[in-house]
């Protein structure tokens, strides 16, 4: 107990014995010491009831304490309280300054952010940009259903996903189509949640004319190779003595521009297409196809191995698959060094599927795996360019599953090889038809 505290104890204490002995005194001279110590007590004990129902009363009044002079234990009292409050206040402020910064940092935000209640899904809060982008007003919107409110957006299965919710990449806004968002959904608390829609309109346009421009050069390049290869093709080293390696590197490289315009003619084509029309895709023959490939790409060089541990087939496109698993087999034989082993298996994963390609080749550093999926991203330029690479089928392969909802993942480890797996789910698996796809084989 502080030292101050103790005093003013010891003075009320004292304060009390000196009454009380001296209502005793007087008690003693008027003929009965007991009346008098009686009264003096009841007295004392009338006077502290009193002072602790002021300071209930006050406390309940949530009044300002002002200190009264004395120094006894009620006037400590008074002191603490006082202090007590003042610290109150000023942090208080504290954190209604911090919470006014924080609405208007948020209200100033470009992104619109709404919180929202987790079980009820009603808006808690929004900022201004909220109106803009969302069409939700101040202060009608405010407890509202966000599902009803942002109709037709598909927010009520999206909503559903809680944590698990993936971000919605392009979806057009309610106050205008024009206009198109990005949605992710942030669990903050244990009651609350946060939903942040971006303009991505400007993002989307640049992309698509991107897209135009590799397209409108890649097409517009197709025709002079063509005929810069033709006329190639049509001259005889012999009737021009000396120019053989030049030719033939000639048509070696027309012919690596050519791959080049046609491969990112497809990856033109993925990027602006939707998923279609889906179809069984038969496995049994497409991994017999794969074989086939990868055995005359390796010309005897590589062992090849392809395993079926799946038992059934795959929905989404014949040819864009094909391309995708084409592409990763030849990868794997193209980098593989002779006597090496390429391994395809087929087989199940939980409810869902996955098709791996591993081989024992260079392998690959781990800083490089993030960014293989990325266009003309290539670990070693001179080693692709002399197994004749364009730096553009990883991309295709991303963009392929991207469109079947499905994901590549990629593991490697250098001078031990790499595994490129393409993972699909439950939705699309599909019994095999063992007739058909014997048929199919044949």
């Amino acid at each position: 107990m502080p030292r101050h505290i103790r005093s003013a104890w010891f003075k009320t204490l004292a304060t009390l014995t000196m009454v009380l002995l001296l209502s005793g005194l007087a008690g003693w001279a008027l003929g009965d010491a007991w009346m008098g110590l009686a009264i003096a007590a009841i007295g004392a004990l009338a006077w502290h009831y009193w002072r602790l129902r002021r300071v209930l009363g006050r406390l309940t009044a949530r009044q300002r304490w002002e200190i009264a002079d004395g120094a006894g234990v009620w006037n400590e009292l008074d002191r603490v309280v006082s202090r007590n409050q003042h610290e109150m206040r000023v942090r208080k402020r504290r954190l209604l300054d911090m919470l006014r910064s924080y609405r208007a940092a948020a209200a100033a935000l470009p992104d619109a952010v709404v919180v929202l209640d987790r079980n009820s899904q009603r808006v808690q809060w929004f900022n201004e940009a909220a109106t803009t982008l969302l069409g939700l007003h101040h202060p009608g919107d405010l407890g509202q259903a966000l599902v009803q409110r942002l109709q037709p957006m598909p927010l009520a299965h999206w909503l559903a996903g809680g944590r698990n919710a993936e971000p919605i990449l392009d979806v057009p806004s309610p106050v205008d189509p024009a206009i198109r968002l990005n949605l992710r959904l942030i669990p903050y608390s244990a009651d609350h949640w946060l939903l942040i829609a971006r303009d991505v309109s400007k993002l989307l346009r640049l992309e698509q004319v991107r897209r135009d421009f590799v397209a409108n050069v890649s097409h517009e390049l197709r025709t002079p190779l063509t005929v810069v290869h033709g006329y190639l093709d049509m001259m005889d080293p012999e009737d021009f003595p000396g120019t053989g390696p030049m030719l033939e590197e000639m048509r070696k490289q027309s012919q690596r521009m050519a791959q080049l315009v046609e491969d990112l003619l497809t990856l033109s084509r993925l990027e602006s297409q939707e998923a279609g029309d889906a179809e069984v895709v038969a496995m049994l023959p497409m991994l017999a196809t794969l074989r086939r490939e990868a055995e005359a790409h390796s010309q005897g060089r590589h062992q090849i191995t392809v395993e079926d541990h799946a038992g059934v087939d795959l929905l989404g496109s014949i040819k864009e698959l094909h391309s995708a698993f084409s592409n990763l087999v030849t990868n794997a034989v193209r980098y593989t060094p002779a006597d090496g082993q390429v391994r395809v298996t087929f087989s199940r994963e939980g409810d869902g599927v996955v098709l791996a390609v591993r081989d024992t080749g260079y392998g690959i550093p781990a800083n490089h795996l993030p960014r293989l999926t990325e266009r003309f991203y290539r670990v070693s330029s001179s080693r692709s360019r002399e197994s004749g690479g364009t730096g553009l089928g990883l991309s295709i392969v991303k963009h392929i599953l991207g469109l079947h909802h499905a994901r590549l993942e990629i593991q490697s480890e250098v001078g031990k090889g790499s595994t490129f797996s393409c993972h699909f789910d439950a939705s699309h698996v599909r019994a095999r038809d063992v007739a058909a796809s014997l048929h199919a084989e044949d």
